[in-house]
């Protein structure tokens, strides 16, 4: 008698027969047809899945490549215009941050002097982006593109890279703003640390490296007390993450110029202030509280001390900006590569003439011709320090920085510009 074995197994391979009457083989049969069945269905399902995951991960691809803001001939074409120099031996400079405050400035003089300029700018909603806007439209009326893009997005970076050869970036891009970053922390880290990684790894890798030229602060100095702020003294005591983003800023570029050979000078700001200025600064949100007639908040210091600031007038920022880009000597590293030392340089740029929040607040009252209604509060623990104070003699050695706009005419010219951008007519807004 054939043993189970033989009857479910061929005893020749090939010629395998079943007889259909036996009930063990019908048994058989119904196995095997259900086996067969549910293999051929699970090869459909794989297949239909597998067809499902490319045909999304298509859709996905043509997603992010229609959504891309940039690209295209007519978008190269204005990068290359805007980036071509306009005299012997011209800059062709990236500005990061180009539709904010300072880098609208500094765009403006690098274009005014011949250099090429192309722009980059996330526009944010950090303040009012309307102002950006606005900024963008006094640039491109000056031959100025400005791309909208992120920091972050190192196809972007590499596609500038690859479309101009730029001599210098100037990068101004940063989340600002020292109580802010009690609201939203990650901002600054998103900004201000990985934003700058992505950016000096485009500028390694780029062949020929730029000079790179960035804007540090003088919140590095956080509570020093030692006066004025020099740039040899102690910056590891931050009291603000802003500030301790911007100290990380310095170690990171440190690192960059060592291992790769980019020249690197960082510049230490003292409170910008002037036309087109950010919203959220003192001077600025006085202004506009002010002529609104509504109550102005000025803070004060332990034991009833007035904060003071080093007031800087923005023209004087840019020809500390303008200077640093000449002087910044080439990058040494070529595709990612060091071939030899590059400079790496830090410099303040201040006013060196500190001036109380009280008496910033009278000038305004003069030029506004209003008297403003003050509540003196106690500075809270936001990271804000009661004064700074820059020494600017490295700046005025190596850069010829010299400040030349104190804070009453460069109030006035901010004052000016203040009430013909929103419309006011002897103090009143125009209908």
């Amino acid at each position: 008698m054939p043993s189970l074995q033989d009857e479910l197994f061929p005893s020749t391979p090939g010629k395998f027969k079943i007889d259909r009457n036996h009930p063990m083989n019908r048994h058989f049969h119904r196995c095997f047809a259900s086996t067969t069945t549910m293999f051929f269905w699970a090869l459909f399902l794989i297949a239909l899945t597998a067809s499902y995951l490319s045909f999304q991960s298509f859709v996905d691809s043509g997603s992010r490549y229609f959504s891309v803001s940039w690209g295209g001939i007519q978008w190269e074409k204005q990068l290359r215009h805007s980036a071509q120099t306009h005299r012997p031996n011209g800059l062709s400079v990236l500005v990061t941050g180009a539709a904010g405050f300072v880098g609208t400035h500094v765009s403006l003089a690098l274009k005014k002097r011949g250099d090429g300029v192309v722009g980059l700018d996330n526009f944010n909603s950090y303040y009012d982006p309307s102002l950006k806007k606005a900024r963008k439209s006094l640039l491109s009326d000056h031959g100025i593109f400005v791309v909208h893009g992120d920091l972050n997005d190192a196809r972007l970076l590499e596609k500038l890279f690859d479309v101009v050869v730029f001599s210098h970036v100037m990068h101004l891009a940063a989340q600002a703003g020292v109580r802010y970053a009690m609201e939203n922390p990650n901002s600054y880290v998103h900004s201000n640390i990985a934003g700058l990684v992505t950016l000096l790894e485009a500028c390694k890798s780029a062949n020929p490296q730029p000079a790179v030229v960035w804007a540090s602060s003088s919140s590095v100095y956080g509570l020093n007390e030692k006066v004025p702020f020099s740039e040899s003294d102690r910056t590891d005591q931050p009291a603000s993450l802003y500030a301790a983003t911007k100290k990380a800023g310095e170690e990171i570029t440190h690192t960059y110029n060592h291992i790769y050979g980019l020249s690197i000078t960082g510049l230490r700001f003292f409170t910008v202030y002037g036309p087109w200025g950010r919203p959220d600064m003192a001077y600025f949100s006085f202004t506009r509280n002010i002529l609104q007639g509504k109550p102005i908040t000025v803070f004060r210091g332990k034991n009833r001390v007035d904060l003071a600031r080093d007031f800087t007038y923005i023209d004087d920022i840019v020809k500390g900006c303008l200077g640093s880009l000449d002087t910044s000597g080439k990058s040494t590293g070529s595709g990612g590569k060091k071939t030899g030392p590059a400079a790496y340089r830090i410099f303040n740029l201040g006013n060196t003439s500190p001036v109380t929040v009280p008496t910033l607040v009278s000038i305004l009252e003069r030029h506004l011709k209003v008297k403003a209604k003050k509540n003196m509060v106690e500075m809270p623990g936001n990271g804000d320090v009661p004064f700074t104070h820059a020494n600017i003699s490295s700046a005025r050695k190596e850069l010829g920085y010299k400040p030349t706009t104190d804070l009453q005419t460069g109030l006035k010219k901010f004052v000016r510009w203040y009430l013909s951008y929103y419309g006011y007519n002897h103090g009143k807004p125009v209908n």
